[in-house]
This record gives C-alpha cells, structure tokens and sequence, in this order.
C-alpha cells in the first residue's frame, strides 16, 4: 500500500511547474488570486464550476505565507506549484480511498485497483491540473467508501460523511447531478439483479418451486440499525447536506445570492451541454482505448464475468457505475477529455476484481495474475510518462488529454518577459495586450501591476505590447519604429500559446 502510494506521489506531484497552465487553469487561477489577495469570491453560474476549488486551493498560499513569510517573487504564497498541489493531494488521496474497500472486493482487487489508479495516464494528468475534476472523483468515490462503511459498521457518522461527501461534490460540479443518478440507478440495480439471479439459480437448481421467502439486505439492516436510529441520522445527514452547500454556495454567508445561482446553475449547464464541445456517441470508448486501453478491456471483461454470475455485490455496483457514467455522458452532446477521469476511478475497481479472479483460479495463478497485471501497470505506466513529462502539449489524436493546451513555447514568452522587466521597472514594468486570445498570462503576469488586456488593437506607450500575430501589421502601423519585435527561438520569431494561436511582443526602443 505505501509503495504504491509513493509511485502514485512522485507522478503527481514531480516537477509540477513543467506543465503551462491550461487556458481553464489560467482562469481559475485568476480567481483564486482575487480571494486570497482580496478575500472576495462570488459564485457565478455561468462560469467555470463550483467553489470548493477555490477555497479548498486558498488554504496553500495562506499557509505558504505562514509558514515561510513573504516570498521573494510572490507576496501572497501563490505559485503554480501551491495551486496544483491541491489536485494532486485529492488524486493521491482518491487512491487511498480504494483501500477500504479490500473486505468487500478482495486484497488482490483492491491493490490492483489502486496500482492502476496510482499509474493511469489520465488521473495522474489531471492531477496535476488546477480545475475541479480531481476533487470532483474524489469525493464519487467517498460517497460510495462512506456508504458501504454506513452500511457494514451501522455508524451514523459515517452516514454523515456520505452527506458531507455528496454536499461538497455538487458543491464542486454542476454534474454532480449525473454522477449521483448513477450512483443511485447503480445501486438500485446491483440490489435487484443479485436477488434475482438467486430466485432463477434457485428455480434452476430444483431445489424448490417456492422458496421460502427471505429478509433483504435492506429489511435485515433496518431490523438491526432501528427506523428511529435511521430517521435521525438521515435528519442529520439532509441538513449537513445543506449546511455545507449554502455555506460555499454563499461565499461563506457573505454572498446570498450564490445560494439561489446554485440552483441556476443546471438550466445554464444543460444548454451548454447541447451547443459546447459536441462530439460524437462513442467518443468516450475511443478517448479510453487510446489512452486508457488496460483499464477500458480489463473494465469490459471485468463487467463480463460479474454480469455472469454477481457474487461479488460491489463489483456488479463497479461495473454498473463505470458503464453507467459512460453511457449517461456519451448521450450528452458536450464531450471533454477531462470528464474521462470520472469513468476512471469505477473502471478500476472493476479491473482490479479481473486480477483477483484470476488469483483465485486453481492452476498457475500467480504466474498469470503477474503478468496480466505487469502489462496493464506497464502500459499504462509508459504512457503515463509519455503523456505527462515528454508529449503534455502534444495536441495530435493519440494524446486525447491534451485538450486545446498551451505550448510549452508560452514559457519562453513569460521568461522574456521577466527578464525585460528586471532590466526596467521590475513588476511596476508597463504591459499592454491587444491579442484577443491571452489566457492563461493573466496568472503568469499576475504581480505585473501596470498590465492591461484590451483584447484589440490600442494605444499604449507602455514598455511591452503583445499581440496576435495576425495584428503585426496593424501593430506597425500603428507604432511605426517606436517598438521593436522581441524574437523567439521559433523559425517566425513567434510565441505559439496553443495551437493556432501565436503571440509576438514587442519591446518599446527607449524609456519613458
């Protein structure tokens, strides 16, 4: 358990600054930096998520400053490293929540589970991105490790953090929603196709005509735990639920508002799912077999075999809830690579109850669980480094997480930049910004006080100007020899941001 928790550690959180920050992580930086400077955060329904990103992300930076003062390049604590830190430490810990499930799935299924998690291309690369997916599949799955510990141990608290879980899921995602209506189908069917395999390999067995009739799992848990018991902890549990909700949803009781945009929330949403990034039905199965191909094939053989014969009650809810949720957003129009990381986490806990059948046959089985498991690991260990140290702003096909990333190439613009800076007024150095395409600067440029984004062509006798390279003419055409191009190590002297977008900047020729 430890050493896949370390290998799961040192590919999340090595050299998190390598990656440029993603156009979304650019403006959920942006709003992070506006709470922890200011302390002011309002819920928008129309923009980018829920808040527990923010205030969960708000606690590095404090606590950075805390603990080691003012740093010399940050005042407040905020670095590319503290941000995806958060991420990382909610992909990390979503591993360890696969832990508590070996008496229910079996010790060789849950280690193999969580060594696939721990290696999975997708979840160590959304891992060490700043926006809400990770913390999104991390508490699913607390909901569903807080519901079977509710149930086993017949402890109200653990109830509770189920509720807890669930509150700060829809307190994260709008598609919460189809996360929990899964859960619940999932749950539903699991209950009902074990209890009807059993009458029919009853019937088939000759054993009785009529059966004699028996308590369900739920009826014998109601007798043991007590309808009083179960009113007052499910009381308990609705209102955590809502406390938790309003009190993100309301910026903390500062943002009334928020509480009512929370439930504005889906209208919005469910139209963006009907017009944005729509892709076609099976784009998910293609998405996971180039990218996620040991989890998806075991996951399918997995799915198989406990369709065939469900004797193991949380494998069969696994397979539902991996298949479920692959099925729920495929019929969605809106298609993103980072949604995958949900099927992820279900997908292998199915994958890991592959391995421990195999385990469990007669003949040859560690030889044949070594090997089935060594090529999954293996596999899924290269591309993993493919992806996220060598190829994580390669947009071609293959990469299918590589989604509209910003080149590594925007780094040198940011260096150029700083050493500009050094050289003149430091962070007080004028930037202008006529380019209408520019996100994810404003996180790197966030201590430049003199910075200003136009979005189209201005005046300016600032020190920089950056711009589209698209407005070079309009940029000499307006400035003439005032300014001169800043090249790039690139063959047109350009800085490509992401792919079809290329800046230029330029530097004004003397000082004002």
């Amino acid at each position: 358990m430890i050493a896949i928790l370390l290998i799961a550690a040192v590919l999340r959180f090595y050299d998190l600054n390598l990656v440029p920050l993603h156009h979304d992580e650019g403006v959920n930086g942006n709003f992070l930096v506006k709470l922890v400077r200011e302390g002011a955060y309002q819920y928008d329904p129309e923009n980018y998520h829920g808040p527990t990103l923010y205030y969960f992300a708000a606690w590095f930076p404090w606590l950075t400053r805390l603990l080691f003062g003012v740093a010399a390049r940050d005042h407040y604590g905020l670095t590319t490293i503290t941000i995806r830190c958060v991420p990382a430490l909610f992909g990390l810990a979503t591993i360890g929540l696969v832990f508590p499930l070996r008496r229910r799935l079996g010790t060789i299924a849950t280690l193999s589970a969580a060594l696939m998690l721990a290696v999975s291309p997708g979840a160590v690369y959304l891992s060490r991105y700043f926006i809400h997916e990770t913390q999104f599949a991390f508490f699913t799955l607390g909901i569903v490790v807080a519901g079977l510990r509710f149930y086993d141990t017949r402890n109200p608290t653990w109830l509770v953090l189920a509720s807890a879980s669930a509150a700060l899921l829809f307190a994260t995602k709008e598609t919460a929603m189809i996360s929990m209506g899964v859960l619940l189908i999932a749950f539903g069917l699991t209950h009902v196709y074990r209890r009807f395999f059993r009458n029919v390999l009853a019937q088939s067995s000759g054993k009785s005509r009529r059966p004699m009739p028996q308590k369900s799992a739920f009826r014998t848990f109601l007798d043991e735990f007590g309808k009083t018991n179960l009113a007052i902890s499910a009381a308990i549990a609705i209102a955590v639920f809502l406390f938790l909700n309003i009190l993100f949803y309301s910026s903390f009781f500062r943002n009334s508002q928020g509480i009512f945009d929370a439930l504005k929330t889906f209208q919005i949403w469910t139209k963006t799912g009907q017009t944005a990034h729509v892709q076609p039905l099976l784009t998910y199965f293609r998405w996971l077999f180039r990218q996620e191909s040991p989890l998806l094939l075991l996951g399918v053989i997995g799915a198989f075999l406990v369709v065939l014969k469900p004797k193991n009650s949380l494998a069969l809810f696994s397979a539902l809830w991996a298949f479920g949720l692959i099925a729920a957003y495929s019929l969605i129009p809106y298609k993103t690579p980072w949604l995958v990381l949900n099927f992820i986490p279900p997908l292998a806990l199915i994958a890991g109850y592959v391995v421990q059948q195999i385990w469990e046959l007669e003949r040859g089985q560690i030889r044949m669980v070594a090997m089935v498991l060594f090529i999954a690991v293996a596999v899924s260990t290269y591309q993993t480094i493919d992806l996220n140290f060598i190829n994580y702003d390669n947009d071609d096909t293959y990469y299918v997480y590589v989604y509209a990333h910003t080149r590594r190439g925007t780094l040198d613009l940011v260096r150029n930049i700083e050493q500009i800076a050094n050289e003149r007024e430091g962070k007080q150095t004028g930037i202008t910004i006529v380019s209408p395409d520019y996100w994810p600067l404003p996180w790197y440029l966030r201590d430049y006080k003199r910075t200003a984004y136009f979005g189209q062509m201005a005046p300016s006798t600032e020190a920089l100007i950056i711009a589209k390279d698209s407005q070079k003419a309009e940029i000499e055409a307006n400035f003439g020899e005032l300014y001169r191009q800043v090249p790039s190590n690139d063959a047109n002297g350009s800085f490509e941001l992401r792919p079809g977008v290329r800046l230029l900047l330029y530097l004004r020729r003397n000082r004002l």
